[in-house]
C-alpha cells in the first residue's frame, strides 16, 4: 500500500522483552487524524542472537564487546525489516522521514539512573539511508523519571475514548495505560506478562511460548503457589510510577518461590497455569487499585493472541477485554507503531515523556537522532 503523500512517513521497530523477533511498521501521521498503518513485517530473532540477549541480562565475561557485537547484528536485522517494508510499499528510503528503533533492553534500573538498550542506531542509519531516532528512555530518567512505560502518550493519541478505558500491553512485561476523560494520563508496569510463561514453557516443552495457552489449560492453578508468587514480591504493591523487567522477574526469582512447593506434587503444566494466573491476578489488582473506573480493556502484544490468558483476564477483571485489532490496529503491531510515533514526536518536538506516567520532573522530548 502506498502513501497518500499528504503526511510524513515513519518506520517503527520493536524487539521486546520476549526477544522472539522484530516487529516493524510503516506508518504516516496526518496532523488531524490517527496514524495510518501502511505496512507491517515481522522477522524471527535468530536463535544465537536471542540466546546472547538473554545472557546479557546478567553480568558476564566480556559483556561490553559482546553487547556491541549483538547491537550490530540487531541493526542488520532491523535494516532487513526496513527494506522489506519499503519494497512492499513501493516507496524509496527518501520517502521515510525517520525510523524509531528502541533496541533490546537488557538492564533497567531507573532508581540507579540508567536503562540499557543494546542497539546500533548509527549503523542502522548507514544501512538504510534514513534518519534514526533511538535512546528513548535516558532523557526521562535524567529528569528523575522511570523512563518507562514509553507508550502511554501514543496510546492516548490513538485509543482515547469518551469512556474510561485502559490499554494493556502484554509483552514480556505487562504495562497499562489508563485513559480517563478529563484526567491526567497515567501508565505503569503491572508485572510479568509472558516473561515467566515463556521461560517455563521453553524449559519444559522446548516451545518458545505456550501457543494460545493450551499447555496452561491442561493444568490447574495452584492457589497456594499463586498467593506465594504474588504476596512474596513487594514490587507488586508499590504505587505508580513504576517499571520493571527481567532484572527482577527472571529464573532466579521463580526458582526461589517454587522451592517451598517442591514436594507439593505440582505437575509442570500446573505451574504454567499458575504463572498465567499470576499475570492475570497482578493486572486485576492493578486495575482495581489504580483504574477502578475502567469500562473496557484493549489488549495488545503477543499475550493478546493467547486465548487462555485473554479469557482469564476477562473473568478476573469483570470487564470486556478486546484485542486492539478490533479497532484496526493489529495486536502485534501496536508497539512498533508506538515507536514510529515516538520518532514522529521527536521530530516534531512533542513531549512523550510525561510526569504523570514516569514521575519525571517535567515533560521531556524523548530520543536522540542519528542523521542518515
Amino acid at each position: 500500500m502506498s502513501s497518500t503523500g499528504s503526511a510524513p512517513l515513519f518506520i517503527g521497530l520493536m524487539s521486546g522483552t520476549s526477544t522472539d523477533g522484530v516487529d516493524a511498521v510503516l506508518a504516516e501521521f496526518p496532523s488531524t487524524r490517527s496514524p495510518r498503518l501502511l505496512g507491517d513485517a515481522s522477522l524471527p530473532m535468530p536463535a544465537a542472537l536471542r540466546k546472547e540477549f538473554l545472557a546479557l541480562n546478567s553480568p558476564g565475561r566480556d559483556e561490553l564487546a559482546r553487547g556491541a557485537r549483538a547491537g550490530n547484528e540487531l541493526a542488520q536485522l532491523y535494516a532487513q525489516a526496513c527494506r522489506q517494508l519499503i519494497d512492499e510499499a513501493g516507496i524509496t528510503p527518501a520517502d521515510v522521514r525517520a525510523i524509531g528503533a528502541h533496541g533490546q533492553t537488557v538492564r533497567h534500573d531507573p532508581g540507579a539512573g540508567f536503562s540499557i538498550q543494546i542497539n546500533a542506531p548509527a549503523l542502522l542509519a548507514e544501512l538504510t539511508g534514513i534518519d534514526v531516532v533511538a535512546d528513548f528512555r535516558s532523557r526521562d530518567i535524567a529528569a528523575g523519571g522511570q523512563g518507562a512505560p514509553l507508550v502511554p502518550a501514543f496510546h492516548q493519541a490513538v485509543f482515547q475514548s469518551d469512556q474510561p478505558r485502559a490499554v494493556l500491553n502484554l509483552g514480556g512485561i505487562a504495562n497499562i495505560t489508563v485513559l480517563e476523560p478529563g484526567q491526567a494520563l497515567r501508565g505503569f508496569d503491572t508485572g510479568p506478562a509472558n516473561v515467566l510463561l515463556d521461560l517455563w514453557c521453553h524449559e519444559h516443552t522446548g516451545a518458545l511460548f505456550d501457543a494460545d495457552g493450551r499447555w496452561a489449560a491442561s493444568g490447574r492453578t495452584h492457589e497456594g503457589l499463586l498467593a506465594a508468587l504474588y504476596d512474596s514480591e513487594p514490587w507488586f504493591t508499590q504505587p505508580p510510577p513504576k517499571s520493571t523487567g527481567r532484572d527482577l522477574f527472571n529464573r532466579t526469582w521463580l526458582e526461589k518461590r517454587l522451592e517451598p512447593f517442591q514436594n507439593a506434587g505440582l505437575a509442570k503444566e500446573d505451574v504454567q497455569a499458575t504463572l498465567q494466573s499470576l499475570t492475570a491476578l497482578s493486572i486485576q489488582k492493578a486495575v482495581a487499585q489504580h483504574a477502578p473506573a475502567t469500562r473496557e480493556v484493549l489488549a495488545c502484544g503477543g499475550g493478546a493472541l493467547n486465548g487462555g490468558l485473554m479469557n482469564e483476564l476477562e473473568e478476573r477483571l469483570g470487564r470486556p477485554v478486546r484485542p486492539t485489532s478490533e479497532l484496526g490496529v493489529p495486536v502485534q503491531s501496536v508497539e512498533a507503531l508506538a515507536f514510529a510515533w515516538l520518532a514522529y514526536a521527536h521530530v516534531k518536538g512533542i513531549a512523550a515523556g510525561l510526569p504523570s506516567v514516569t514521575g519525571a520532573r517535567a515533560p521531556r522530548v524523548l530520543g536522540a537522532r542519528y542523521p542518515a
